[in-house]
């Protein structure tokens, strides 16, 4: 039977609709919203369900009528408890205790079981110790000897490895400061802790054995592949990607395969059947193999962690399970949709989280595009292998581009592709896998032997990913956010009906010649990268700075690196830098310090400069310790203070903000700590700020200093933490935000973006246009060209 002999059954699709909807208008709106909407959806569904029990003239409606008005009751009446549970929920969290205080930015002592894994951040910590998030549950706050029971959920910011050896469900006692929450998903607040845990209970025994499964199948790993199939292997099986280099992962990014290494349908399908297939093979009935499947189905959710995707797939494959066992026919919507409403019920915060949102619209497109795709290619001659390999590919990428503009602001050309190429090899690594992780946890030197069967095919994998990567253009810039989203949607609406029929072909065909000649010459290969005669580039180095300044006789000046040294030393021989007069570093957090290897390898400098305080500690100690391996002097820049280099002159003008006396306040303080310098070159002046928050803006303000410039490097990456009489004093002219593609923190903050689109200037962001020049460009006008798109405004 082919996909399209099938009705499918669509009753539960509005209801799971009109849950997910209400969620997020609770979420992002508040609870008072969302109380009304659910006296509206009340009256609505009391309103529907008196019509559906009335008969009409001509007696009962049809089945199909009967079905219609039933789902519609149902979403009303569902979304109506889901509206109510959710303005409880916001209400909640508005006037927590917590929330309450952290408005002030104060410290606090509290006790919280961590929810998830540490997870790795791009870059080194604040004091050169890896820096990690985590999620945690509250249970109690402590201020002296009283102590408070409360709930909620908390985003903890930590650094050092008593943090990366935690596991979920361990209870942590930590002090750190207080920070309002970016993002509105049920987060009470974020804690920055300000060392390692005050106390750490022992894990629970199966959060243990889970640990002890991943680590063991990366050992075997490590035992027996290179470096790079290694740290991908446990990703693909387990999730787990503590391990996976950060080229590679760039790599599968740019190759629109960053979905393998997220635990979801295939992987749970894959356990589920053998646990079943072996059943089968003993002789035991379908109530004790649904049994045994559910076991290891919860085992395998354990340790490859709950994360949205897995949460996803197990809910569905928990309905598949109970079909087994009630004789019910199985349906791949009404479970998908089942499971949406479920886990949004138990997890309201999956409204908003793009992994969730992902991983569902990706499963709607393989049930409801794929077979559709399949039939087609089948009646034109294609084998079922190669229909189904494609249409998956294809559907994949159609349903859940405009997701990815959203979340990213880029769109991979090459996905399709590079997905069709690794499809044949997938299972394969993944059945392995899995045979390993259970090997490994009985005999460690078998499991090496099973783990080397997986070998070539995740050198194919890493193959592809490498080669799709390197291929020009492999991304496409698109605006980020919901604006992306729509332009990416109707360009998916238009040009898929259009493949339909042979003369639209040929026209789509004809316009992608013409894009591709204009494109290629102008993106791809774009001949106004350098950009001739620039002064100031804000190069792409992810989240962080890093920035450089020409003084116009074949030098530059470098205002920080960046938090690895890859991107900056790209950036710099794409300008083509080869000596650099001096490096500063605006303060030291390994954001904007963590690449200043790849600034010095094989390049003469003449010193590196920070300011005046030597905190964070461990900050110091790294830039100090680079600057004596490279033979570079370490000098101090005070307030006050000019330098020159060429045609450029530099102000010291900041920081203002006296160093902190508490040693636990010493990360925080150091962005208010940051050197605000300000650049004299031929484009015009421009106002470089690091990291410098609120406090220390309005110090500068204070002090009656000018603050007035063409361009403003904005503080902190655009974080909510800039007054807007500090952008308004600069009245900039171009405000460059130098921040990473999909980053966790929010940034840019969005309403401080509103602020300068208020003012007239123009934007320039690294996440979106990659290295970002400003040139002069005739008598008082500034060009400011794009790497990734070109010129952005002349």
């Amino acid at each position: 039977m082919t996909g399209q002999d099938r009705p499918l059954d669509l009753r539960l699709v509005p209801s799971a609709a009109v849950c997910w909807a209400v969620t997020i208008v609770g979420l992002l709106a508040g609870w008072r919203p969302v109380a009304v909407l659910a006296v509206g959806l009340a009256g609505l569904g009391a309103v529907l369900t008196g019509l559906a029990t009335c008969r009409s003239h001509g007696g009962w409606p049809d089945a199909a009528r009967v079905a219609v008005s039933v789902g519609v009751v149902a979403a009303a009446l569902l979304g109506t408890g889901f509206a109510v549970a959710i303005a409880v929920r916001s209400h909640a969290i508005e006037v927590h205790p917590l929330a309450q205080r952290a408005d002030s930015g104060g410290f606090v002592t509290m006790a919280v079981v961590l929810q998830e894994d540490p997870k790795g951040l791009r870059g080194n910590g604040f004091g050169g110790e890896e820096r990690l998030l985590v999620r945690a549950s509250l249970r109690e706050i402590r201020d002296g000897d009283s102590r408070v029971s409360v709930g909620g959920s908390v985003l903890v910011f930590a650094e050092g490895p008593q943090w990366g050896s935690l596991l979920p469900g361990q209870q942590v006692t930590l002090r750190g400061r207080l920070t309002v929450p970016e993002r509105s998903d049920l987060t009470v607040a974020v804690v920055r802790a300000t060392g390692p845990p005050v106390h750490v209970e022992p894990p629970p025994w199966i959060q243990r054995w889970a640990a002890s499964i991943r680590d063991r199948l990366a050992e075997a790993a490590a035992a027996a592949l290179p470096p790079d199939q290694a740290g991908l292997l446990p990703g693909l099986v387990v999730g787990d990607t503590s391990r996976l280099s950060q080229d590679v992962e760039g790599e599968f990014t740019a190759a629109g395969l960053t979905h393998l290494t997220a635990v979801s349908g295939a992987n749970v399908s894959i356990i589920v059947g053998a646990v079943l297939l072996v059943v089968r093979g003993v002789g035991m009935g379908p109530r004790s193999g649904a049994l045994l499947a559910a076991a290891a189905l919860a085992a395998f959710v354990v340790i490859a962690r709950p994360s949205p995707s897995v949460l996803r797939a197990a809910a569905m494959g928990c309905i598949a399970l109970l079909a087994l066992v009630t004789g019910r026919r199985k349906q791949a919507l009404p479970a998908l949709a089942s499971s949406v409403i479920v886990l949004l019920a138990l997890f309201p915060s999956l409204a908003v989280d793009f992994g969730f949102a992902l991983s569902v619209v990706a499963t709607a497109g393989l049930i409801l595009v794929a077979p559709v795709l399949v039939d087609r290619m089948r009646r034109r001659g294609w084998p079922r292998w190669l229909a189904e390999m494609c249409a998956v590919a294809v559907a994949a990428f159609v349903v859940t581009a405009p997701l990815v503009a959203a979340m990213s602001g880029t769109v991979s050309v090459v996905s399709i592709v590079a997905n069709i190429l690794v499809a044949p090899v997938v299972a394969p690594i993944t059945v392995v896998g899995a045979v390993a992780a259970v090997v490994a946890a009985v005999w460690l030197p078998v499991a090496t032997l099973v783990v080397r069967i997986a070998g070539p095919p995740l050198w194919w994998l890493l193959e592809v990913a490498d080669r799709a990567a390197a291929v020009p253009g492999a991304t496409v810039a698109v605006p980020g956010g919901l604006e992306g989203a729509v332009v990416v949607a109707v360009g998916v609406a238009v040009v898929v009906p259009a493949m339909r029929y042979r003369w639209l072909r040929r026209i789509l065909l004809a316009l992608g010649v013409g894009v591709a000649a204009v494109w290629i010459p102008t993106r791809v290969y774009y001949p106004g990268w350098p950009a001739a005669g620039w002064s100031f580039v804000a190069c792409d180095v992810g989240q962080g700075d890093g920035l450089v300044l020409s003084t116009g006789d074949g030098r530059a000046v470098v205002v920080d690196a960046g938090p690895d040294p890859a991107p900056i030393d790209r950036c710099l021989r794409a300008l083509g830098v080869a000596e650099v007069a001096l490096v500063i570093v605006t303060h030291l957090h390994a954001d904007h310090y963590g690449g200043l290897d790849g600034v010095l390898d094989g390049r003469a400098a003449g010193a590196i400069a920070i300011g005046s305080t030597n905190l964070p500690e461990g900050g110091f100690r790294f830039v100090s310790a680079t600057a004596a391996r490279a033979g570079v002097a370490l000098v101090r820049l005070v307030p006050g203070q000019e330098l020159t280099a060429g045609e450029l002159r530099l102000q010291v003008l900041g920081p203002l903000v006296p160093p902190p006396r508490d040693p636990d306040a010493a990360d925080e303080a150091a962005n208010d700590n940051s050197l605000v310098i300000m650049a004299h070159t031929p484009a015009g002046t421009i106002l470089l700020t690091g990291d410098v928050e609120e406090p220390g803006q309005r110090a500068l303000l204070q002090s009656g200093v000018s603050l007035r410039a063409d361009v403003l490097k904005l503080p902190h990456h655009g974080s909510r933490t800039t007054a807007r009489e500090f952008i308004e004093a600069v009245r900039p002219r171009l405000v460059v935000i130098s921040v990473g593609a999909g980053n966790p923190f929010g940034h840019p903050n969005g309403t401080v973006v509103e602020w300068i689109a208020a003012l007239g200037a123009v934007t320039a962001r690294t996440d979106v246009d990659g290295d970002v020049a400003v040139v002069r460009s005739g008598a008082g006008a500034l060009a400011v060209v794009g790497s990734s798109r070109g010129t952005i405004v002349r």
